[in-house]
């Protein structure tokens, strides 16, 4: 059984017990009509050798035969009685001595294969012996009409089985040399193609840099080889995907490194021009602004990049928060310039399953981003849709230039403003995603911008277990 089960998990094994069932399904299907076709074959034999037996009445001149001929005629007949009708009303008959009752009445004047069928299965699995009524047409050419013959079941149940042992050997014979030739055929075709494509996925997982491990597509145009060239192509671009992240990150480690570095230095250059300050130059004066202002944008640039490459490694620490205090807290540290206001509508009791650090960053960034950009006035709206919670920031800013909204969240390229990093929006986005939300531009024109931030609606779990354990911390899994 072990063997068995073992065997049984192979695809080829599958296959050949799989066609050896099938084949021997229909060869059982082949039985019943063979079977039953050697039915009505016994039965029209025996009715041709009756009608025959009785044409020796006619040979005779006075119309009958003496007992011992009878009896040798009904032996070669095999049957107990013959009795002939002639379509001119006259009637031929060879009797037995004795004639046994019959038990039932088959009636081929009328066949149906349903009929033959049954008959026949029921023959087989019957025990003993009954006296069978066969009433069947005449052989034509004699001006007969009908035979009809009383015979035993016994020899003809014999014959059927001997009949059926030869159509079961040959059933057996015909499925082997089938399962054989499918299971070849379907080893060539399917299973030997689909374990080079295992093997193939095998050894590209332990190594997918090594080229050597990707499968040479063959030039089948069938499935498999469908199969084999679109697995080629994914493991190319896999491998090339691999070799520039390998690249991006070696890149990455030296651009941090050298933004640390840098931000050392322009953290020296900075406390020199603090120094500067107290000169009484004029010319000193008039310039040191601009040199601590491009200082200041300098380390903010390293800053930002710097916290741009740690932005996978930051968990997320969610619980529950109001949202509306959480922008007012934002807004009261990036408005406090003349002309500058940060409007939140928010409800009251509108509250988010959320890490506050990050949410307090992602909107921050994009608050800032804003007024950075030039408007005086940015609102932030809230209101809860279905199983999210939906966020508008929306400014009276001049809008994004087309090369801006064209890489908005790419890092290094979605800068609206001369000297920006892009590196907010990309960190927002990521963020907004990380919570199971997103971050979308809905509209930029002449007259503003306007932003949607889509986040998950704490759940109706969340909010039970929650009052319930008077808890305030959440997980993922508490979001729909």
């Amino acid at each position: 059984m072990w063997m068995l089960a073992v065997l049984l998990k192979s695809l080829s094994a599958r296959l050949l017990v799989l066609t050896i069932l099938f084949v021997m399904l229909g060869e059982v299907l082949i039985f019943v009509l063979s079977v039953a076709r050697f039915r009505m074959t016994y039965f029209d034999n025996h009715l041709a050798a009756g009608e025959l037996a009785a044409l020796a009445l006619e040979a005779s001149p006075t119309g009958r035969l003496d007992r011992a001929l009878v009896d040798k005629l009904l032996a070669g007949v095999g049957a107990h009685s013959v009795i002939v009708h002639r379509a001119n009303g006259a009637v031929l008959m060879l009797d037995a001595p004795v004639l046994p009752r019959a038990d039932t009445t088959i009636d081929l004047t009328h066949p149906s294969i349903p009929g033959a069928i049954r008959g026949s299965l029921m023959a087989l699995l019957r025990s003993g012996n009954r006296v069978l009524r066969v009433i069947g047409p005449a052989a034509a050419g004699h001006g007969v009409e009908t035979v009809e013959i009383l015979l035993d079941e016994a020899p003809l149940r014999r014959e059927m089985w001997n009949f059926g042992a030869r159509i079961l050997e040959l059933s057996i014979v015909l499925s082997l040399i089938t399962a054989a030739l499918l299971y070849l055929s379907l080893q060539w075709l399917l299973v030997r193609p689909m374990r080079r494509l295992t093997a193939s996925m095998m050894a590209f997982r332990e190594d997918p840099e090594d080229g050597a491990r990707m499968i040479a597509a063959g030039r089948r145009r069938d499935e498999i080889g469908m199969a084999e060239r679109e697995l080629a192509i994914m493991q190319q671009t896999v491998r090339g995907a691999l070799a520039q992240r390998r690249r991006l990150a070696a890149l990455g480690t030296a651009v941090t490194k050298i933004n640390h570095d840098l931000r050392n230095i322009l953290a020296t250059a900075r406390l020199v021009a603090d120094g500067l300050s107290a000169s009484a130059a004029p010319e000193v004066r008039r310039l040191l602004p601009r040199l601590v202002d491009a200082i200041d944008r300098a380390v903010a640039l390293c800053t930002r990049t710097l916290d741009f490459s740690r932005e996978d490694a930051a968990p997320l620490t969610r619980s529950r928060i109001a949202l509306g205090p959480l922008v007012e807290e934002i807004a009261a540290g990036l408005a406090g310039a003349e002309n500058r206001a940060v409007e939140a509508i928010i409800p009251d009791d509108l509250e988010l399953e959320a890490d506050r650090d990050q949410l307090y960053r992602l909107l921050s960034n994009l608050i800032r981003n804003a007024l950075e950009a030039g408007a005086r006035r940015v609102q932030v709206t809230a209101a809860p849709a279905a199983e999210t919670v939906v966020i508008t920031v929306s400014d009276d800013g001049p809008g994004l230039p087309p090369k801006a909204r064209e890489n908005l969240f790419r890092p290094f390229f979605g800068s609206a403003r001369p000297g920006g990093t892009g590196l907010g929006l990309a960190i927002a986005r990521e963020l907004a995603r990380a919570h199971g939300g997103d971050l979308a531009l809905v509209a930029s024109t002449g007259s503003g911008t306007v932003f949607r931030l889509i986040l998950p609606a704490p759940s109706e779990r969340a909010v039970w277990r929650q009052r319930m354990s008077g808890q305030s911390t959440a997980t993922v899994a508490d979001f729909k």
